[in-house]
């Protein structure tokens, strides 16, 4: 590779960038390579924020830029009657997720694991009793949902989280997972059926957060 997008790229390649669809910039950025940062500030906040709630913030560095690496890579391959890239782009990020499919289920079950702990000395009164008893079941609820999604088979986590966390619709989740559209459907009521068996009939599609670190403090 011998140019890389960076953040800090010459602005003026990207005076009239935000009326560009992503697949002119990718077609743009054969002849000139620092147009590709244009995806970079479009999409890495996002592509971060979704590797982080499936590793963790410290492998989510990593994941981020080696997606935008790869994506830079494979940009003459991209399909330009696709105006939208972030499917492209979360297909790669979970492709790298599932390079790392112990240390996923790993994390999983040891949030799942993760007991309510309440703050422990002090008083507080009712207002304090409300705040511990709101943290215990946020708490328990997280542990339940990773317990739930440490459980499900790698493809079926694939397609739910995709959908859930990268706000992908049924289209663009079949196009980022390279899978018919019948097939995500598929996989994501059986996901979800799951999900409300293991969390006592609570609604999956509304999924919490679980990349958040335990508070010992």
């Amino acid at each position: 590779m011998t140019a890389s997008p960076s953040v800090g790229v010459h602005r003026a390649v990207r005076t009239d960038a935000h009326s560009d669809s992503d697949a002119s910039v990718i077609e743009r950025s054969w002849d000139e390579p620092d147009a590709f940062a244009v995806l970079f500030d479009r999409y890495a906040d996002d592509i971060h924020r979704y590797a982080a709630r499936r590793l963790g913030t410290e492998a989510a560095d990593d994941l981020m830029a080696e997606t935008f690496v790869i994506a830079f890579q494979r940009r003459r391959r991209y399909d330009l009657s696709r105006p939208q890239a972030r499917p492209w782009l979360y297909g790669i990020v979970t492709n790298l997720v599932g390079q790392h499919r112990r240390a996923e289920a790993r994390r999983l079950r040891a949030l799942s694991r993760v007991a309510a702990t309440a703050p422990g000395e002090g008083s507080g009164g009712e207002a304090m009793a409300e705040r511990v008893a709101d943290r215990v079941s946020a708490e328990s609820a997280r542990a339940a949902l990773a317990g739930a999604l440490a459980k499900l088979p790698a493809r079926y986590r694939d397609v739910l989280l995709v959908i859930a966390w990268g706000d992908l619709d049924y289209t663009e989740a079949a196009e980022a997972l390279g899978v018919p559209v019948g097939t995500v459907r598929s996989r994501l009521h059986r996901a979800r059926s799951r999900l409300r068996e293991a969390l006592g009939g609570s609604d999956p599609t509304a999924l919490q957060e679980v990349h958040e670190e335990p508070d010992h403090a």
